[in-house]
């Protein structure tokens, strides 16, 4: 269920309880985070699958915004995260 664009919130580590939408996927293990704040989409946080709890939602957008010209602007992940 790895998607990108998808919700995800932290089960391990310093970042614990924080959520964070997958922009990347790294390896069949891990995935590039982001939350538009602290971890920006230009500097990825690399987690493991088995520290991830995944939510049902999704940020459909967030593909668009990778493959774009336009970039993906921190501020449109912050408020999928805030929400």
């Amino acid at each position: 269920m790895e998607a990108i664009g998808t919700l995800v919130c932290s089960k391990a580590g310093r970042d614990k309880g924080k959520r964070f939408v997958i922009v990347g996927i790294f390896d069949e293990n891990h995935v590039l985070v982001a939350d538009g704040e602290l971890r920006k989409v230009s500097n990825p946080k690399k987690k493991k699958l088995k520290h991830l709890q995944f939510e049902n939602r999704r940020v459909s957008e967030i593909e668009e915004w990778l493959t774009g010209d336009c970039g993906v602007a921190d501020s449109k992940i912050r408020n999928a995260v805030q929400k």
